[in-house]
């Protein structure tokens, strides 16, 4: 639990801050071994699971963490110990109470003693991905504190970075289809009815493609409301099942492999992490079963993840990886196995790893440009053609009747 106080320090300094403790009594003999004479103290309780008594960890957006870990990685560099390099970094974040309480934690457990591995895998702030962690722990055991942090520095935007794009690239074809949705629906529910209203006065026999529009436009008219509530109610279901389900979850993501270019550019990103984080631990000091394991699994892909979990199993039977992915690959690109089996033979996984995390990143790039440009001229021919089909479909009868005048 987190703990506000104010009160005065040993030189009489006026101090407010927070400090960590099991409950309120060892918080107030925490400031007492500090030697500080405390006028307040309460729980930090500002948000709504606080107040409820939910715990729940705070995720730390890829912009945050990797922030943190290299201004953490700077101080460390200057030769400042890590205690005062938290104390430091607090400073910094005052305006982010989240990250406040996060620092605070670790201070508190530092100055009890505990490593900041330790402090980061006890705290109760904000969770962290596994494998940020265990480099944590080799690189303080190894002695390369700060040559690790700017590694997960780097990877952790390079990550960001490609999901942003991806996420970027996905707006303007949503807001396409959107606009597109809106527009013929508006069309079929308020220009048609009025069109066929000339149409039905004047007695006059519509096409069958004019007929079927006009029946859209009717079905829309009569059950808008009940379709707007199906789509609500089958997105909700979708996103609940895809959280609970595992198999469900499977299904979709091997789905998701095997859409044109999409799923090209899920697996790149996906070798892309797998393979930096491979380089980086084991560069850290871990042994390459332990890293090709804890990388394994920060994948979001579940296809893909599981295939590279059945692998890393025939690995510790004493079989090669490269063999072993080549084996339950479906979904993994086969030069990337080639190049992991150059690696095993030349003794060099650490660095064949990290030149495919920077070729995969490099092609992600120019694959999410390419899509970026299909995607575009593609749904404005779609849009273009829908709202053309309904024109025509209104003009034929137009042209119909001129023609019999003549």
């Amino acid at each position: 639990m987190i703990f506000k106080y104010s009160g005065f320090d040993k030189s009489g300094t006026k101090v407010k801050a927070r400090i960590e403790a099991t409950d309120l009594d060892e918080a107030k003999k925490k400031l007492k071994v500090r030697g500080i004479i405390y006028d307040s103290i309460k729980e930090s309780g500002d948000s709504l699971f606080n107040k409820f008594n939910f715990k729940r960890k705070h995720v730390l957006s890829a912009k945050h963490l990797a922030s943190l870990s290299r201004n953490i990685a700077i101080y460390l560099k200057s030769g400042i110990p890590i205690v005062n390099v938290i104390r430091l970094a607090k400073t910094q974040y005052e305006k982010d109470p989240v990250l406040v309480d996060f620092l605070t934690s670790l201070e508190t457990s530092m100055d009890e003693g505990k490593s900041y591995y330790v402090a980061l895998e006890t705290q109760e702030i904000i969770e962290l991905p596994p494998f940020y962690k265990q480099s944590i722990k080799v690189a303080e055991e190894s002695g390369s504190l700060s040559e690790v942090l700017f590694e997960m520095a780097r990877f952790v935007e390079e990550g960001d970075k490609v999901e942003s794009k991806v996420k970027q690239a996905l707006i303007y074809p949503g807001f396409i289809v959107i606009i597109s949705v809106l527009m013929v629906a508006f069309m079929l529910t308020t220009v048609v009815p009025k069109i066929t209203g000339m149409f039905t006065q004047l007695k006059q026999e519509l096409p069958g493609v004019t007929k079927a529009v006009i029946a859209m436009g009717d079905f829309l008219g009569a059950y808008w409301l009940a379709i707007a509530i199906f789509v609500i109610v089958s997105s909700s279901i979708f996103g609940y099942m895809v959280r609970t389900s595992e198999s469900f979850k499977f299904t979709y993501h091997t789905f998701l492999l095997k859409v044109p270019l999409f799923g090209n550019i899920i697996q790149t990103f996906e070798l892309a992490r797998f393979s930096y984080i491979t380089s980086v631990l084991i560069r850290s000091g871990v042994t390459f079963v332990h890293a090709v394991k804890l990388a394994g699994g920060i994948l979001d892909n579940v296809a893909i993840r599981s295939q590279f979990q059945a692998a890393v199993k025939d690995l510790v039977e004493g079989k090669k990886f490269s063999t072993s992915l080549a084996k339950h690959g479906k979904n993994i690109d086969k030069s990337f196995t080639q190049a992991i089996a150059l690696g095993e033979e030349t003794s060099e996984v650490a660095m064949v790893m990290e030149n495919l995390a920077e070729l995969y990143f490099e092609e992600n790039r120019n694959k999410i440009d390419l899509f970026l440009s299909l995607m575009e001229p593609v749904l404005i021919l779609f849009v273009g053609a829908m709202i053309g089909f309904i024109v025509v479909a209104m003009l034929l009868p137009i042209f119909s009747m001129n023609l019999g005048a003549m």
